[in-house]
């Protein structure tokens, strides 16, 4: 299960932004991802804004987006001239006089995040000679992105292969040991890459009283259409598991709130259709957190929905 050596897409960041900060100054350079709605930090070298690596930012509300847009120039060496930077609701949070940036592509164009720069005060006009050499560092950027994600697929396809033995005999998901595996390596590529996530929980509500009415093999077969049901609703690159004895576990992987959402809809559309009643929670990872806070907060809503379900009449 190795992942990418040490040397590859962070490290080259760091080089980069080192390189560009010696060369052209400014007060913020950073590497950063667009997910969903939000702008992540996954590389800062800061000198005037106290932005750290982690740190979350709304991405409309960003130059980088106005750029990606095609709204304003790469290089604004006195970016309040420019409508679109002025316009922008993080030039009234914070002091910004230039402005440098370049998106990171994938390979079917898509954006991935953008190498940018900031800095409070107004820069010589001399610095938009030097935007072929930003635009080849973010080229090189991205193509080194696009290998090693290609190599994090993989890598990910091999954990769960290897995983295989480390499932419940009853559902054919995969058990505790190797949800938990399964959830530490993809927490690295979390971290290392600004991927969203979340965590779904599950708990059925009838298993005892199946067990105790009609028998642990009903009960069996109870938990078995309930792995089947997920199984079947699931993304292709979703991790399901059976994490405690009626409980279940989804990682919506490289998923958004809105597409962890939509597959709690699906879930309980198709549980509702197969006649399991359970009870759901879910939880988004947050950068400064991480999975396994995330799967905490998931079961606990989990266990707020069923309470709540107790308590109701009837």
């Amino acid at each position: 299960m190795n992942e990418p050596a040490p040397h590859n897409f962070e490290t080259a960041s760091r080089s980069v932004l080192s390189f560009l900060h010696g060369r052209l100054g400014f007060g913020l350079w950073m590497v950063t991802r667009v997910a969903g709605k939000d702008w992540i930090v996954l590389q800062a070298k800061d000198d005037d804004y106290g932005v750290t690596d982690g740190t979350v930012f709304q991405w409309a509300d960003s130059f980088c987006s106005r750029m990606v847009e095609g709204l304003g120039p790469r290089i604004a060496p006195h970016s309040d001239n420019v409508a679109a930077y002025a316009a922008a609701p993080i030039g009234r949070q914070v002091k910004i006089g230039a402005y440098i940036g370049v998106p990171l592509t994938r390979d079917d164009g898509t954006v991935f995040g953008t190498l940018c720069a900031i800095d409070p005060e107004r820069q010589p006009e001399s610095i938009v000679q030097e935007q072929a050499l930003v635009d080849l560092l973010g080229a090189l950027l991205s193509s080194l992105l696009q290998a090693e994600t290609d190599f994090a697929a993989e890598a990910r396809r091999r954990e769960r292969a290897e995983a295989e033995a480390l499932s419940d005999g009853l559902t054919s998901l995969f058990n505790r040991r190797g949800w938990t595996r399964l959830l530490a390596g993809e927490e690295g590529r979390c971290r290392r890459y600004g991927h969203p996530a979340g965590v779904i929980v599950l708990d059925l509500d009838d298993l005892k009283s199946v067990n105790d009415s009609a028998g642990h093999f009903a009960g069996d077969e109870l938990l078995a259409r309930a792995g089947a049901t997920m199984t079947a609703v699931k993304r292709e690159q979703d991790l399901v598991a059976r994490v405690g004895g009626d409980e279940f576990a989804v990682l919506a992987v490289e998923c958004d709130r809105a597409g962890t959402d939509a597959l709690v809809t699906r879930l309980r559309a198709a549980f509702a259709a197969a006649g399991i009643r359970a009870s759901f929670g879910s939880a988004m990872r947050r950068p400064a957190e991480g999975l396994e806070q995330a799967w905490a907060e998931a079961d606990q809503a989990m266990y707020v929905e069923k309470e709540r379900a107790h308590r109701l009449p009837g």
